[in-house]
């Protein structure tokens, strides 16, 4: 496969985005002139960019006709973008599928993958990032790792000039279907007590129970050290990627990787505004847990059980006593005791694994990083109940957040924080919900612990809005966030309807300039492009 541009302002309109779209699964109607003449995303002077072109990606045609990023337009910040924050901008990384690797540890949309590393890479994005499962690496039996698919996968960024970060994945995913891997699902069968619980019993089956972090429940072997055995294989077989191609590791800490119980994983009834959700401590493990921290703290009678007024799922704030806003529960002396003994559990959780993280990985230059959720439902509310029950003890009257990022900063780790394309105005207006004020405050958080910040988006619906609100996040007044990762590559992110969006994104953080001098000025050959317009004519030919 080879990228080229074609010199021709009048060039023909081949089969634009058809290669990348149909490669990962696209069913719907393919527009085959992928972007129009009236596109403000291409390669030359087009309407609503000005006299000046916003990109400046300065294209050298080499000898095999591939066209490169030119060094001089890198110039002195190619360096700082795989370290630290460059003077230009935000580093800018693009999520890659979900189950780029299938469970058989073949690459899934291979050809698509490959087209669509190099049109990042011509854009100016600096890497990718690949989820890493543990369902998929460990599938078979403890301690029988199958890299092959990620070490592939890891050579075609290389190959394309990109760096990448790796998420390591210690959950299971809904869509597409990656579940845990076969032994821990057969362990779990057996002992239910590793996954957590709720009141009535149903226990979410996604990841293991914080509970058992420290236990023996895996075949004589604790979950701390059955990550740790992972961590230490792919070390070992990436070693040569590692501070080079791989520059960050971020390790999975809950549902979805995210720092947090599995408080709503039921979906709302309520026309879309979310419930407050449920405490998640009653497998066998945490209720032991409780009990023994409410006699060591002299009441005994508190430790029987989870809090009895507690809300559910699909409820809202004043339908329970316990996280109403006036007068509930959490503001008396067993909601202090109850929710102090939750959350720490949660920051124990996070201080087992950032410090297993760091160590495995301390003899290389790679940044670990764990997510946060931006739990932001019902932040207008007194109690910011969501967030209670998710394990953050974030109230009007305590800051649940600084104690978070502390443990961030004792392991020299980043922060990841998703939601950066939310605002409070396209939030329903009874939800009470506030995603700016909530990353506001964690973003406050970390500058004072001096802890740097990766976003993330929470959704590629790709609205106006949505862009607006990145670009806002990103370009504003931050110290602390110096890398941004869009979530995530597929069908859809590469839409006609999409990709103009993102690529005028790109424009915004890395205020480039088009070399028009260094085009080359004769024709591709036919092949099947990514975008066309007016000006220059992107091309991906596959052999």
């Amino acid at each position: 496969m080879e990228i080229s541009l074609m010199g021709n302002s009048q060039a023909k309109l081949v089969n634009a985005g058809c290669l990348v779209q149909r490669g990962f699964g696209f069913r719907g109607k393919l527009n085959h002139q992928i972007f129009s003449r009236n596109s403000t995303i291409c390669f030359g002077q087009t309407a609503g960019w000005g006299k000046r072109p916003p990109i400046r990606l300065a294209l050298k045609a080499a000898a095999n006709s591939e066209a490169l990023v030119s060094d001089k337009v890198r110039g002195s910040t190619s360096a700082s973008r795989s370290g630290s924050k460059p003077i230009d901008g935000v580093r800018l990384y693009v999520g890659l599928p979900l189950d780029a690797v299938s469970d058989c540890n073949t690459i899934n949309h291979a050809r698509a993958i490959t087209a669509g590393l190099k049109a990042l890479k011509l854009l100016g994005v600096d890497g990718v990032e690949l989820p890493v499962w543990w369902g998929i690496a460990e599938k078979e039996a403890m301690g029988k790792y199958e890299w092959s698919g990620y070490l592939e996968l890891a050579e075609m960024v290389q190959n394309a000039g990109l760096k990448l970060h790796i998420s390591l994945c210690f959950h299971a995913s809904k869509d597409p279907k990656i579940p845990l891997p076969d032994w821990v699902s057969r362990i779990g069968e057996s002992q239910p007590s590793i996954f957590f619980t709720n009141r009535s019993g149903e226990q979410y089956r996604d990841c293991l129970s914080l509970s058992v972090d420290d236990l023996p429940v895996l075949d004589g072997k604790s979950p701390i050290q059955a990550y740790g055995n992972f961590c230490e294989s792919f070390k070992s077989s990436f070693s040569a990627f590692l501070g080079s191609t791989i520059t960050g590791i971020s390790i999975g800490l809950g549902p979805e990787g995210e720092l947090r119980y599995p408080s709503r994983h039921q979906s709302s009834k309520n026309n879309q505004v979310h419930g407050v959700g449920e405490f998640q401590c009653y497998d066998e493990n945490m209720l032991i847990n409780l009990k023994q921290h409410a006699e060591a703290n002299g009441n005994p009678l508190w430790g029987l059980s989870g809090p009895h007024d507690s809300p559910t799922y699909d409820e809202l704030p004043n339908s329970n006593n316990f996280v109403k806003e006036n007068g509930g529960s959490w503001e008396t002396a067993y909601g202090n005791f109850f929710l102090s003994w939750y959350s720490n559990n949660l920051t124990s959780h996070l201080d087992r694994l950032l410090s297993l993280t760091s160590s495995t990985f301390s003899n290389y230059p790679v940044k670990i990083s764990g997510k946060v959720p931006l739990m932001h439902w019902w932040y207008k509310t007194r109690s910011h109940p969501s967030e209670l029950t998710a394990g953050f003890y974030n109230t009007v009257n305590r800051d649940g957040y600084n104690e978070v990022v502390e443990i961030f900063a004792k392991n020299s780790c980043k922060v990841i924080l998703p939601g950066m394309d939310l605002s409070d105005e396209c939030q329903p207006a009874r939800a009470l919900s506030s995603p700016e004020s909530l990353l506001r405050q964690i973003v406050m958080a970390c500058k004072k612990h001096g802890v740097e910040v990766s976003g993330q988006n929470s959704s590629i619906s790709g609205g106006s809005n949505a862009f607006d609100q990145i670009k806002r996040n990103l370009l504003g007044d931050n110290e602390v966030v110096d890398l941004f990762t869009y979530q995530r590559m597929g069908a859809a992110f590469f839409s006609p309807d999409h990709f103009p969006k993102f690529t005028e994104l790109v424009r915004n953080l890395n205020q480039l300039e088009l070399g028009l001098d260094d085009l080359p000025s004769e024709e591709g050959e036919d092949g099947e492009s990514i975008y066309s317009g007016q000006g220059k004519d992107l091309l991906v030919r596959t052999a």
